[in-house]
């Protein structure tokens, strides 16, 4: 049976309606204070590809219940004055998660390329160490 809307139209729409952040301005973001970058990735990702320096981990599954302060799961930082600017991979997830938060009232961004965009601008990128 045939889907109602593809991931792909879903992607579209939010992005037709959500603020992209090209990568070159979101590098020259990194050192603001006011703002937080948040990685929306799965923590295979991140551990196999390294991350934003200072960006705040947030897997996808979590997002609509870390940033709700009624939910039980609510994380303290998403109650900050800051602009939150969201990634994923490629900036899909990142689309779709900004138009919900901005559903939700929570006023986001995203990062229009997603972190192969940042790295292949020459982005700084973190890796973990050890285990």
């Amino acid at each position: 049976m045939p889907l109602k809307k593809s991931a792909a139209q879903m992607v579209a729409d939010a992005r037709a309606r959500i603020e992209e952040i090209e990568t070159p301005d979101g590098i020259a973001l990194l050192d603001d204070p006011t703002v937080q970058i948040v990685d929306l990735r799965d923590p295979r990702e991140r551990d196999r590809t390294g991350f934003i320096p200072g960006s705040f981990h947030c897997p996808r599954g979590m997002l609509e219940f870390w940033v709700d302060p009624e939910s039980p799961y609510f994380k303290d930082i998403f109650a900050q004055d800051k602009k939150f600017v969201f990634h994923c991979a490629s900036g899909w997830r990142s689309a779709i998660s900004v138009a919900t938060l901005q559903d939700m009232g929570f006023d986001a961004a995203h990062l229009k390329d997603g972190f192969s965009g940042w790295e292949k601008a020459g982005g700084p990128v973190e890796r973990k160490t050890g285990d």
